[in-house]
């Protein structure tokens, strides 16, 4: 049975459940650490550790396509038996030979007020990268510092939280801490591509394993503005991805004798119309409390459309101004993008066949045939089929409860002021998905601060993490850990 401190999953995450829970935290989330946790130079031992296991994870190639996830997955393995964690408690496997998972778990004492173990979930693939694209003072998958930052493939997504949650395994091991519920590390493949996904290998193959009553993993996190922390993001929900073809058909001919009717042109318009459309604005519960919430934080004429919206969704005037920043456009609604481009057999003749890829990220509440049905009205030509090519399930919203929010909020407190916590969706979408749709509550929440404005790197050019937030992360990880694995949840 699920620990009486978990709500039951709900659909929708109230604004009142939210500001209740919020004002749960303790007073004495008031307090601000005195010291800092990090000092340019000067590592303490447990960073020290963080920052070889962080060395080590990104310089193994470990990318979706030509990469080996197992070779990562066995180094951490051996890390984590090095540590003092039972062979017996360490799991190494995967759906296939490069493609291996690794699964640890430290025991806790139980009894009838443990509840079911933590998970601490992390992915060890990294999107493909290639030295010729960075600048060349960087290797992708060679580990560098410079300037206060980390820079390499994977160091933000998502080997910073693999590496800490090493890290720290280690440094609680060695410290002799034994949790009241069991905590459970999982690092994972496949999740940039999904086509051998390791969580869903494992619930597949190995429940027992990953079978926990809450998953801490990727997708939240902090934003620093002109250096300084803003708010902390709590991922509560995330988009759902489906991929969509557009196809155009012809009889094709040579080119020699063009004609009006040609599939490479009818995708090309096709294609301009999708790009120039916008799906409709939905709030849920969720994004209108981020609104209302990021209000307090950002500048005055962003802050009144935020409010503006919050408070009448239907506010067109209002969404326009937030869709102006990219950091929000994509929370106002659905959105799909043509990502991949193929046509034509031949230089010299008439083109039979043309096809796009269109990525959509679709909000929780709509669904893939609903978005098809959108571009295909949009498209109008009966030349250009629509069709769903990949899609996944739709993905329930974790509940926002005291058990998850105060820690949170009184541990962000403590280590970077008073500054807000506030429920967010995802846009893109992590392995939470495959939790959420077992019932179990999962959280993007990570301490790691970063300026979107010029650290959004992830996936792209010159990845980097910023030194200081690798380990005040690190910090953050290890303090939360600790509460939510107490059946009482008390803050260290």
């Amino acid at each position: 049975m699920r620990h009486a401190r978990f709500a039951p999953l709900t659909l929708a995450v109230s604004p009142a459940l939210f500001a209740a829970a919020l004002f749960a935290a303790p007073l004495a989330a008031q307090r601000v650490t005195k010291s800092p946790v990090y000092v340019p130079g000067q590592l303490a031992p447990h960073q020290q550790v963080a920052r070889d296991v962080y060395k080590e994870l990104v310089e193994i190639q470990s990318g979706v396509t030509t990469g080996n996830v197992t070779t990562a997955a066995v180094a951490m393995a051996r890390r984590l038996r090095d540590a003092g964690i039972l062979d017996s408690d360490v799991f190494v496997g995967g759906p296939r030979p490069e493609k291996h998972n690794v699964v640890a778990r430290i025991r806790g004492k139980g009894g009838p007020n443990a509840g079911k173990p933590l998970l601490l979930l992390a992915h060890l693939d990294v999107v493909e990268a290639l030295k010729a694209d960075w600048s060349p003072e960087f290797d992708p998958f060679t580990f560098t510092e410079k300037d206060g930052y980390y820079y390499g493939r994977g160091t933000a997504d998502d080997k910073a939280m693999a590496a800490i949650f090493v890290a720290n395994a280690i440094r609680l091991k060695r410290e002799g801490w034994v949790p009241d519920r069991d905590v459970i590390i999982a690092l994972t493949a496949d999740e940039e591509s999904g086509a051998y996904n390791g969580v869903d290998w494992l619930l597949k193959n190995h429940k027992e394993l990953v079978d926990a009553g809450m998953v801490i993993n990727e997708g939240g996190g902090g934003t620093l503005r002109d250096g300084k922390p803003l708010f902390q993001a709590l991922q509560v929900a995330q988009k759902v991805t489906t991929n969509l073809t557009l196809r155009a058909t012809n009889r094709g001919g040579h080119s020699s004798v063009p004609r009006d009717d040609n599939a490479i042109t009818s995708l090309a318009d096709a294609l301009s119309k999708v790009g120039r459309y916008h799906f409709p604005v939905h709030l849920s519960d969720v994004t209108r409390e981020f609104f209302a919430k990021t209000a307090a934080v950002e500048s005055p004429e962003i802050a009144r459309a935020m409010r503006a919206l919050a408070a009448n969704p239907n506010d067109a005037a209002a969404a326009a101004a937030i869709a102006r920043d990219d950091r929000y456009s994509s929370i106002l609604r659905t959105t799909c993008v043509a990502t991949m481009l193929s046509g034509g057999h031949a230089t010299n003749a008439l083109p039979q066949l043309a096809e796009a890829n269109v990525n959509c990220r679709i909000l929780p509440s709509e669904t893939a045939e609903q978005v098809r049905d959108s571009l295909a009205r949009v498209v109008n030509d009966t030349a250009v089929q629509v069709l769903i090519r990949t899609q996944r399930p739709t993905s329930p919203t974790s509940p926002l409860s005291p058990a998850i929010v105060g820690p949170v909020t009184q541990i962000t407190r403590d280590m970077f002021g008073d500054i807000p916590v506030i429920p967010t969706m995802s846009t893109g979408a992590n392995d939470s998905r495959f939790f959420l749709a077992l019932g179990v509550p999962s959280y993007g929440v990570s301490g790691l601060f970063s300026d979107p404005k010029v650290d959004a790197r992830a996936h792209g050019r010159d990845e980097r993490m910023r030194v200081q937030s690798f380990y005040e992360g690190q910090e953050f990880l290890y303090r939360l850990t600790k509460a939510l694995a107490s059946a009482n949840g008390t803050v260290p």
